[in-house]
C-alpha cells in the first residue's frame, strides 16, 4: 500500500481527502501544520506528499523547500493561487505538480497516480558516459552521481528512453503532468534549464540539446 502524507491544516479537507484516497487504496498520514509534517516525513517517509499552501506556521513554499533538501518525494501542491508566476514558483521551488482549489478528489487522484507512475520502472539507459538509473532513480556521470529532483529526473528519463528523438514540449507536458499546460506557460523552459545546469556541473556538456522551435533531446555528446 502506498503511504501519502496529508499536510493541509483545515480538517474538513483533510477528513475528505482521507475517506476518498483511502477508498482509493493509500494510506494516508494527515500532518495539521508544516512543522508536524516535516516531522512525519523524517519518522516516516512516505511515497508522496500533498502539500497545502496556506498552513498556519510555515509557508508551504517553504516546507516544499525543506522537504526536497532531504527527500526526493514527489510533492503535490493545493493552492488557490492560479497566476502563471506563482505556479512557476512552486515548481521551480520543489514542488512536481499543482492543482487549484476547488477541486474534485477524482482530478487530486489522478495527479497522484501520474506521478506514483513516473517512479516505477526497472531499467538502466547508458548515453556515452551518461548512466540512469530508472528504477533507482539516479543518475551518473563518468561514475559520479548527478543529483536531480524528482521532475528533472522524470524529464531526462522521457528523453533518454528514445536518445535523438526530438520531443516537443506538449510531448514533456503530457508525460510529466498528464496534461498539457497554460499556453504561456515557461514550466517546462525552466526544468530544462536546472537540467541542463545540472549536467554542465558534472561535467556533462552537449547531452541536452535544444532544437528551436521544436523541442528537446538527448544525445551523445560528440567526440573532441
Amino acid at each position: 500500500m502506498k503511504r501519502i502524507l496529508l499536510i493541509e491544516d483545515d480538517p474538513e479537507i483533510a477528513h475528505l481527502l482521507q475517506l476518498e484516497l483511502g477508498d482509493a487504496g493509500f494510506e494516508v498520514d494527515w500532518a495539521p501544520g508544516g512543522m508536524s509534517g516535516l516531522v512525519r516525513l523524517r519518522e516516516a517517509p512516505p511515497d508522496l506528499v500533498i502539500l497545502d499552501l496556506g498552513l498556519p506556521d510555515l509557508d508551504g513554499g517553504e516546507v516544499a523547500r525543506r522537504i526536497r533538501v532531504g527527500a526526493e518525494v514527489p510533492i503535490i501542491v493545493l493552492t488557490a493561487a492560479d497566476s502563471v508566476e506563482r505556479k512557476v514558483t512552486l515548481l521551480s521551488g520543489g514542488a512536481d505538480d499543482y492543482i487549484v482549489k476547488p477541486f474534485h478528489p477524482a482530478e487530486l487522484l489522478a495527479r497522484i497516480q501520474v506521478q506514483l507512475r513516473h517512479r516505477e520502472g526497472g531499467e538502466q539507459v547508458t548515453i556515452g558516459e551518461l548512466e540512469v538509473h530508472l528504477s533507482k532513480r539516479q543518475v551518473f556521470y563518468e561514475g559520479q552521481e548527478v543529483r536531480l529532483s524528482p521532475k528533472e529526473f522524470e524529464l531526462l528519463s522521457l528523453l533518454c528512453t528514445r536518445p535523438g528523438k526530438v520531443f516537443s514540449r506538449t510531448e514533456i507536458e503530457e508525460h510529466l503532468w498528464g496534461r498539457s499546460l497554460e499556453r504561456d506557460s515557461n514550466v517546462v523552459d525552466v526544468h530544462v534549464a536546472n537540467l541542463r545546469s545540472k549536467l554542465r556541473e558534472s561535467g556533462a556538456y552537449g547531452y541536452l540539446r535544444t532544437v528551436r522551435g521544436v523541442g528537446y533531446a538527448l544525445r551523445q555528446r560528440d567526440k573532441e
